[in-house]
Parts: C-alpha cells; structure tokens; sequence
C-alpha cells in the first residue's frame, strides 16, 4: 500500500510541476498549448489544441483524465484522426505522434542493461576491494586502493567516459565506438561490446563510493564486541568475517544500492549522453529540448516505479542479511 500511495503521490506531483506551476507562474493556457504545436504555431492551431486536450478544465479535471487513461485508457485527436491509447497510457505525445509508453518500452532495455552490468561490477569491486582494505589497514594496498576510490569519486562520468573512448574506441580499437549500440536480441557479441566501456566507466564513480563506505563499515564493525567474542571462541577467521562482520556492513550498502539501481533504472542520463546510447536517460534529455511534456512526465513516472520497485527489494533482502530484522 505504501508504494501505490507513494506512486499517486508523484504521479500528482509530476502532473502539477508541468500543468499547475506554469499556471501559478503566470503562463496562460495558450502559452501551454503552443508547446504541443510546433515552432510556429498559429492561433487556430492553438486553440484546436487547447479544446482537444482540455487544457482549459480545472487542474483536478486534467488529472482526473491522465488516471482514467493509466488505468483505462484513452483517446487522442490527431488531426482528422482518432488514436488509441491503451491502457497504461501515459500519455500521447505531438512531437512524435505516438503513446509515450511503447517508446519508453523501446528505450527501456538499453537504460536496463546498462544499470544491471554496471552495478554487479560495482557491488562486486566496490565490497571487495572495501572488505580487504579494511582487513589490511594502513598497508600499501589500502591506501592506493582508498586513493583510487578518491580519484573515482571526484572524477565526472563525462571525463573518465571521454577519456576511455579516446582510449580504447579511437586510440587502441578494441571497444565500438559511441553510438554503436547493438541489442542483445540482433547480437549478443557485439551487445557485450558496446556496452563493456559504458560498465566499466559507471561502475568506476559507483565502485570507488562503495569501496569507501564498505571500508568505513567494516572498520566499526570489527571493533565490536561480538567480533571479539566470536574470535575468542576459535571461529574461523574467513567465518567470522563473512557471517559476522561482512553481513552487519551491508545493511546501509543495500540501502545505497536500492536507491542507486532504481535511479540508474530511470536514466542514466550522463553516461547514455557520452556514450551516445538510446535509452531512457537520453531520451529524457530529447524530450526536453523539444518541449515534449508527456514524454518527460512518463520517464518521471518510469523512473519512479523503479525506484520504488527497488526499495521493495532491498526491504526484502533486509530480512536475508540481517536476522535482527526478522525479529523486530
């Protein structure tokens, strides 16, 4: 119940921030309209749009509307014709004259596969490379490893995404240049290479935060009672840093990672950007350059359900690392 309301929540939200702001900041009906039109839209057209999409109607009657076609669909006029959008519809947008969802399904594998292989490399390095340095404090490993978590951190997407290409697409050859995305249904072989720069560049910023914050659990948890006493009773040392430290150190990091996967599930759109791939952050950065209002609400509101289908996960995955959970 919590993520359906929270659903209605920014569905509400979304719809004001683009249908009510404007009205309280002083833009007049005709001035939302001409945004549906064209670059030069004229007054007949205007007001064709204003009637076709009710833009006119009390705000509580608009949204009333964008629900009904979530839930039941709805019809659009385009010109002489009628389009049908069934239901879930988000919305139907002008610029490209066709529903917003089937171009959200159409993006959403490439934002998909990116989020996914990125963060198993992230979560991978990031809690290893955390969990080691904690265990060698102080020695050459930790700190060049802490070092480079450092640099990880400070270092934009865009730089370190621009260097690999100039690296490895253009200088060396041995990765597709941006731009070349192929889908894993036509090849999966040149699916991997594509993707393989755009991974690693993401899961380098994420990995080195990881690293960090893994380390700093670690260190706390070590110095715990019951680490000591599990010492004490002769417990393997590889067991008593599993089952004993690891799992108390990865309950903020599931938290971190619920949040992140569902951002990344919603538009990596920096990373999409410099590597030139079609998924939904890129497409965000397309519709609002062009004005495509129904566009951007539906990749706000995909955007949400991944975050919230997230955290669901990472609630249930509480109760597996943690037993106290189970027991509260």
């Amino acid at each position: 119940m919590g993520a359906v309301a929270m659903l209605v929540i920014v569905s509400m939200v979304t719809f004001g921030i683009f249908f009510l702001l404007p009205k309280i900041a002083g833009q007049s009906t005709d001035q939302l309209a001409a945004k549906y039109v064209g670059k030069a839209p004229t007054p007949e057209a205007i007001v064709d749009v204003k009637e076709r999409l009710g833009l006119d109607d009390p705000i509580a009657v608009q949204y009333g509307r964008f629900v009904k076609g979530i839930v039941a669909g709805q019809d659009f006029q385009t010109g002489t014709e009628v389009e049908h959008c069934s239901a879930p519809c988000l919305g139907y947008s002008f610029r490209n004259n066709e529903p917003v969802l089937p171009t959200l399904i159409d993006r959403a594998p490439v934002t998909i596969s990116l989020a996914l292989g990125a963060s198993i490399i992230w979560l991978v390095l990031g809690v290893g490379i955390g969990v080691l340095s904690a265990l060698k404090r102080g020695s050459l490993f930790d700190r060049a490893s802490m070092g480079v978590a450092l640099a990880g951190v400070s270092l934009p997407i865009y730089f370190t995404g621009l260097l690999s290409l100039a690296i490895f697409s253009y200088g060396l050859g041995w990765f597709p240049a941006g731009g070349s995305y192929t889908a894993f249904t036509e090849n999966p072989g040149l699916w991997f290479q594509s993707l393989v720069l755009p991974w690693v560049t993401l899961a380098f910023l994420y990995a080195a935060l990881y690293a960090r914050l893994t380390r700093a659990g670690m260190l706390e948890t070590l110095n715990e009672d019951y680490i000591r006493t599990a010492r004490a009773k002769g417990l393997p040392e590889r067991t008593v840093i599993t089952r004993h430290a690891l799992r108390a150190s990865l309950t903020p990091i599931l938290t971190i990672f619920g949040l992140d996967l569902g951002l990344l599930l919603g538009g990596a759109v920096l990373t999409e950007q410099t590597f030139s791939l079609p998924g939904l952050g890129a497409l965000s950065i397309e519709s609002i350059s062009s004005g495509d209002l129904p566009m951007v609400m539906g990749v706000v509101l995909v955007a949400t359900i991944f975050i919230v289908i997230a955290s669901l996960i990472v609630d249930v995955l509480y109760a597996v690392v943690d037993p106290r959970v189970r027991l509260s």
